[in-house]
């Protein structure tokens, strides 16, 4: 493990735009400001918000709540059809605002950026003004009505923790010299990776504050969560900077695993046919991107979600197999996954795809798809990949690049197989939260 080069120092700064979605429409429709938002999938009482503003979460409207609900805690409440694009477009601009005041070093969402600061910067006076100077670029440089809360640490993972410390408009420091006690008042859910399950198992376990959580020693947490993410855990909330004692580096980003793109679909695809549309559209603009991105893959794998009547969900509730959507649909799952030598051509991974497609389940319960996925995993950067020994005799690699440089010229579904021609203006590019759009040509995706 590295050790501390200074006791109180900030190595990085983590900012956290604050109800992004939400604040892009206000910034987008002066006439909400300081009104009741909220950003939805669609209108519809039983989908979900996606994002609210801080003036309906004044009314107890969060991310997760039901629209329905959502208008009987605050009735009058504005609901709009969240634009990804518009919000990637706010996105990369506002990366480029703090890049002004100080380089940005990682993205880890859509609404997240992470700096680190290098040298003289890490002073906490010094970092405390490169943090005003952002807050104050994306004011001037994109807009009033985008707000961020930045956290200052020692290393990322305390940097995240000490942004959700002040919201909104916040700026909270963790000093070295003042671990663990500055958070031994937070809830164990304060901690990124917590979620509702490891929260359930610390219970069990008998861990139900951060205090005790922050009383057990390096072997103690490690048998805790029984992996080393226990023992890297250890070291960060005592404010490790760089690497815990496994070699962890912290400061860089992690190596790209995965690439694909999911879809609910729209009332008129939800059959075979349909379904089977869309999957070919999402598999065309994932293997894009793929080359886009520069990289072959390995693995593909489909998703398929099936819509279930009530006496189906009452028939496969008895053997544990109902899930429900965030829409509220009662659903029952399919996935399937295929390994291959890597490439990164379309006509190639369709073929992929096909074969899974014929093997996906046929009973009465599988005829109403609802969703769709497609996963590309085992990514293989362009230089680490080994070409074959003969060429490839159907010239699908030169088709490939063939058909991306007239669909990043005109749209990314100008040319493109029949097979998803039924679905060929669905499944466009939706928020994300995770995966940030790129602009290819003319399109986000």
């Amino acid at each position: 493990m590295s050790t501390l080069a200074h006791p109180d120092r900030f190595s990085f700064l983590h900012i956290d735009l604050n109800s992004f979605f939400a604040s892009v429409e206000q910034q987008l429709h002066p006439e909400y400001r300081g009104k009741p938002l909220a950003v939805v999938p669609t209108v519809a009482d039983t989908t979900v918000c996606i994002a609210a503003s801080y003036e309906a979460k004044a009314f107890g409207v969060k991310t997760g709540t039901q629209v329905g609900e959502a208008k009987k805690l605050c009735p009058g409440i504005i609901l709009i059809e969240g634009s990804h694009t518009e919000y990637a477009k706010y996105s990369h601009a506002i990366t480029e605002a703090v890049d002004l005041a100080c380089p940005v070093s990682h993205n880890p969402s859509i609404d997240e950026m992470v700096c680190q600061l290098m040298g003289r910067e890490q002073e906490p006076s010094r970092a405390r003004k490169i943090a005003l100077e952002i807050k104050q670029s994306i004011y001037k440089n994109v807009g009033v009505a985008l707000r961020c809360s930045i956290g200052m640490a020692p290393n990322r993972y305390l940097a995240k923790i000490a942004s959700d410390m002040q919201k909104p408009d916040g700026l909270i420091g963790l000093l070295p010299s003042q671990l663990p006690r500055a958070i031994a008042h937070l809830e164990l859910r304060d901690l990124p990776g917590v979620g509702a399950r490891t929260e359930a198992r610390l219970n069990s376990k008998g861990i139900t504050t951060m205090e005790q959580l922050l009383a057990l020693d390096r072997n103690g947490m490690r048998s805790l969560f029984d992996s080393v993410w226990g023992d890297r855990m250890y070291h960060w909330l005592r404010g490790a900077q760089t690497e815990d004692a496994t070699g962890h580096n912290v400061s860089q980003a992690e190596v790209q695993k995965s690439l694909g793109h999911s879809h609910v679909l729209a009332p008129e695809h939800r059959s075979p046919e349909g379904s089977w549309a869309v999957a070919h559209k999402l598999l065309h603009k994932a293997a894009m991107r793929l080359r886009m991105e520069h990289f072959y893959t390995g693995s593909l794998a489909v998703t398929i979600r099936y819509q279930l009547t009530r006496e189906q969900a009452e028939t496969q509730a008895t053997r544990g197999k109902v899930k429900r959507h965030y829409s509220g649909i009662k659903n029952s799952g399919w996935g399937m996954e295929a390994r291959f030598r890597d490439c990164q051509d379309t006509l190639t991974l369709l073929e992929v795809l096909r074969s899974l497609w014929s093997q996906r389940p046929q009973g009465p319960e599988y005829q109403k798809p609802f969703f769709v996925g497609i996963t590309m995993r085992n990514l293989i950067p362009e230089d680490e990949h080994q070409a074959e020994l003969f060429a490839d005799p159907n010239n699908r690699a030169d088709l490939s690049a063939t058909m991306d440089k007239l669909n990043l010229k005109y749209g990314h579904t100008t040319l493109h197989f029949a097979g998803m021609l039924p679905a060929r203006e669905s499944a466009p590019t939706r928020i994300a939260f995770t995966q940030i759009p790129v602009q290819y040509g003319v399109d986000y995706m």
